[in-house]
């Protein structure tokens, strides 16, 4: 079991450099999704969570240090925008690692989306916005930002099963939510259920309601896609899913424990 805060920080010395007074921050793509109608994402690499359902290939997951290109804020910036323009899309996003490791860099690269017309929506595992609630301060008085917490399982076992961190990691993303509420930043609660009984769901319903009822309203539920990489990590680590979805989009849902081998 690791220290999802520690790793985090261990993650960013190697994912994020100073260059003079600026930030930068490695990335490996920039392309075009089909998520919420359509968006613009920059996938980024390095994520403090060692997710064992995670998408992303393992050169790229267990190699940060050798794999991707340091971009400036600014440049990261024009990126999305000219793309998001060329296909006349109104959203962007940091998808692919975790967006909130170099706090200097994402803040930077917000502040290039004030006045742009564009909705950047921000998708976090919350462990750093729980951690440190100065962090989610710096967040408000952005009209165009909305976060997307993405909860690992429903319940403290269920985060240490699916990351292999320590169980207290769960709260400080529920921590996360809490911080963004109480600074007037607009947010909603994901969470992977993939592994999760119906009665976890509910339970972290109840939980989610406790910080405050419309976060338990707006819980969006996530199943795992199962893509060839994934199926293989699903394997190697004899996960149980419940429901998933196939790469086609067809919903798969297996009776009893289920089984992902």
């Amino acid at each position: 079991m690791y220290d999802p805060v520690a790793r985090h920080k261990a993650i960013e010395k190697l994912v994020v450099r100073q260059a003079g007074s600026v930030q930068e921050r490695k990335y490996w793509r920039f392309r075009y999704g089909r998520w919420y109608g359509g968006i613009v994402t920059a996938d980024a690499i390095g994520c403090g969570l060692f997710c064992k359902f995670c998408w992303v290939s393992d050169p790229i997951m267990f190699g940060p240090a050798e794999t991707g290109e340091f971009y400036k804020p600014e440049k990261v910036a024009k990126i999305l925008v000219g793309m998001a323009k060329r296909r006349g899309l109104d959203k962007v996003r940091v998808s692919g690692a975790e967006p909130t490791i170099g706090r200097e860099h994402l803040l930077n690269l917000l502040r290039h989306f004030e006045g742009s017309g564009l909705l950047f929506i921000l998708e976090t595992n919350g462990i750093l916005l729980g951690f440190d609630k100065s962090y989610a301060r710096a967040l408000r008085d952005m009209p165009f930002l909305h976060v997307r917490v993405s909860i690992k399982g429903c319940s403290e076992e269920e985060f240490s099963y699916l990351t292999g961190a320590k169980a207290e990691g769960f709260k400080l993303q529920l921590d996360a939510l809490k911080n963004l509420i109480d600074y007037g930043v607009s947010c909603h609660p994901a969470v992977m259920a993939s592994f999760s009984k119906e009665e976890a769901l509910l339970q972290l319903s109840e939980r989610l309601r406790e910080i405050d009822d419309k976060l338990a309203e707006n819980l969006e539920i996530e199943y795992v896609i199962l893509y060839p990489n994934v199926k293989r990590k699903i394997s190697r680590y004899n996960l149980k899913y419940y429901r998933a979805y196939t790469p086609e989009g067809l919903l798969i849902e297996l009776e009893g424990n289920g089984n992902g081998t």
